[in-house]
């Protein structure tokens, strides 16, 4: 049975309870993980907060750099372990699964490399004055996962905060946390002291709720839906503490005549299937410009057809989705569109001899899709791609920030000037040109517009994001 950390030890729920965990490969229970709740929430939040002021507090910015690359090298060891156990959870394929610790162990070495590169300020004031503007760790910091890539995004979101010396309490998601519970253990086995990182399993509605209401954390990370974020923005804004939230996308491409359609063609696909479309950044909308429209999405079609659908060790393109739920969400929006009469453009086709029980899906295109359609608005979160037209680069600026999201686009143009004004237009976190990146890269800061949240994450912008500042006036005459 899996188990917790709370102030560097393993252990159970108070409570005893246990949650089961199901493999979106065939749908079995292979796991149990504790049901932790309000009760275990506070039992962190007080390690985390007595690490502060212990062995955790006391160690300097280099030392930090230190363990956290130590942390670094043991991912990179357990690799394998860590990718076994991320993709039976998640059901995706074996080699997405492996290039997710690639990343999460690239997060702690980038952090930890800069842990001790973190500098204040001299601020030239009056004679007689010296003052010094120091950076300086927010305390408790908490930390809620999403399931679509719970070891990235952990890497991703206490790396900076460690890295800044905040002590973290972690609650991944239910749905798929295995990962994210032995990063902890061997966080622990790098040296990590008592209460640096805690991590409590549990329901979002229980452990999420707790952690992101109790009154002694300092700050809130969350990755999620929509709703959910706005009950955690409501609960930091309650105790006046500073949240990130990263609420998901309806990212575009925006394609024009000019652009090299093969590349943009191959780079539209898989942004779409990467994570079977359970991405918050995929590139679900294509908009393409009138007079290449029908050439390239029946480009983009041909190469639809190719995608297929397995389990984990077929390493196919893409895996189930991860739960029931997901797979009823994701069918309806397709049925619906079909009723609607949107014109299928292409599917691609799932594996014989998946487990019938599993939570597979059908990679669908659909092309002529209205502004206003769901498809065309709301976030699906899986493998569903839907086309529309547009006349010229006013247009596809209007369709592009068209929705109320605005995390990632990317636009198709070899034309220069046009690739400036596009970028600089479009209401969004992140703008790649003629490429395509789900999130961009660990150095790239990552954030969201509109309701797709505020705050950054990556890059040097996240220490800010996990520090405050002191100003130090003194005058010595």
């Amino acid at each position: 049975m899996a188990h917790m950390i709370i102030g560097g030890k393993t252990c159970q729920a108070v409570s005893g309870e246990t949650l089961e965990v199901r493999s979106p490969v065939d749908g079995q229970v292979f796991e149990h993980i504790p049901r932790g709740q309000a009760a275990d929430i506070d039992l962190a939040v007080r390690a985390a907060r007595a690490a502060l002021s212990s062995d955790w507090g006391k160690l300097n910015a280099s030392e930090r750099g230190r363990l956290m690359l130590k942390l670094s090298h043991l991912v990179t060891e357990h690799g394998e372990e860590l990718a076994l156990l991320e993709a039976r959870d998640t059901g995706k394929p074996m080699t997405t699964a492996r290039n997710d610790m690639i990343v999460l162990a690239r997060y702690f070495e980038f952090y930890g490399g800069a842990a001790d590169k973190v500098h204040g300020e001299v601020i030239p004031f009056l004679n007689g004055y010296q003052v010094n503007l120091l950076r300086e760790p927010l305390g408790v910091t908490a930390h809620i996962i999403p399931w679509n890539y719970p070891a990235q995004m952990m890497g991703r979101s206490i790396a900076p905060a460690l890295a800044m010396g905040n002590a973290v309490v972690v609650k991944p998601a239910e749905d798929a946390c295995m990962s994210c519970l032995r990063i902890a253990e061997l966080a622990l086995e790098a040296g990590f002291p008592a209460g640096a990182l805690n991590i409590v399993s549990g329901l979002g509605e229980e452990a999420g709720a707790a952690l992101s209401n109790h009154p002694d954390i300092n700050f809130i990370s969350f990755t999620g839906s929509n709703e959910v974020g706005v009950l955690v923005q409501q609960a930091a804004a309650r105790h006046a503490v500073k949240c990130t939230l990263e609420l998901g996308g309806k990212s575009p491409h925006v394609v024009f005549e000019d652009a090299n359609l093969e590349l943009a063609a191959t780079t539209v696909v898989r942004g779409i299937i990467q994570n079977t479309g359970q991405t918050c950044t995929a590139g679900s909308r294509l908009l393409v410009q009138q007079s290449i429209y029908d050439k390239f999405v029946a480009l983009v079609a041909e190469k639809f057809k190719q995608v297929r659908v397995g389990t984990p060790e077929m390493n196919l393109d893409c895996g189930p989705v991860v739960n029931p739920t997901q797979q009823k969400r994701v069918n309806r929006f397709i049925e619906q569109a079909k009723a609607a009469g949107l014109p299928v453009l292409a599917q691609g086709s799932i594996a014989p001899g998946v487990p019938a029980e599993g939570y597979y899906v059908m990679p669908t295109f659909f092309g002529n899709v209205p502004a206003d359609n769901a498809l065309a608005q709301e976030e699906v979160f899986g493998p569903v791609l839907a086309a529309m037209p547009f006349t010229d680069e006013a247009h596809g600026i209007a369709l592009a920030n068209g929705t109320d999201y605005g995390l990632l686009a990317a636009v198709w143009t070899e034309n220069g000037g046009r690739q400036q004004r596009v970028a600089k237009a479009l209401k969004c976190g992140q703008v790649f040109i003629n490429s395509f990146g789900a999130g961009g890269g660990v150095e790239l800061p990552f954030g969201g517009n509109k309701r797709s949240g505020h705050g950054r994450e990556k890059g040097f912008l996240a220490l800010e994001e996990m520090s405050c500042t002191k100003t130090v006036v003194h005058f010595h005459g």
